[in-house]
C-alpha cells in the first residue's frame, strides 16, 4: 500500500490552509486556488469534489455565482495536524 499523499492534494490543502489563516472569513474563488497551488483547473476540481465528498471543503457560490472554497472545522484540524507534521509538496521533478 503507498502511504504517500499525492503531491497535487498537498497543494491544494497547502494554499487552502494558508487562505484559512491570512483571509479566515474569505472562501477563495477557484481561479485563485487553481493560480496559487500550480494546478490545471481540471485537477483542481477533482481533488475539491473529494475534499467536498469527505467533509473538508466547503463550497459556495460568490456574488458573481463563481464557486468559492474554504475549509471546513474538520479540514483545518486535519491541515493543522498535517502540517505541524512537515509533510510539504515535494519539488516538481520536471
Amino acid at each position: 500500500m503507498n502511504d504517500e499523499i499525492d503531491p497535487a492534494l498537498i497543494a491544494i490543502l497547502t494554499q487552502l490552509w494558508r487562505a484559512a489563516q491570512e483571509s479566515p472569513a474569505r472562501a477563495w474563488s477557484l481561479a485563485k486556488l487553481s493560480k496559487q497551488s500550480g494546478l490545471p483547473m481540471s485537477s483542481l476540481r477533482r481533488q475539491l469534489t473529494a475534499l467536498s465528498d469527505t467533509g473538508l471543503l466547503d463550497t459556495t457560490p460568490s456574488d458573481a455565482g463563481v464557486p468559492a472554497v474554504a475549509l471546513t472545522e474538520a479540514g483545518k484540524e486535519l491541515c493543522a495536524g498535517l502540517f505541524a507534521e512537515g509533510v510539504r509538496p515535494e519539488p516538481d521533478a520536471g
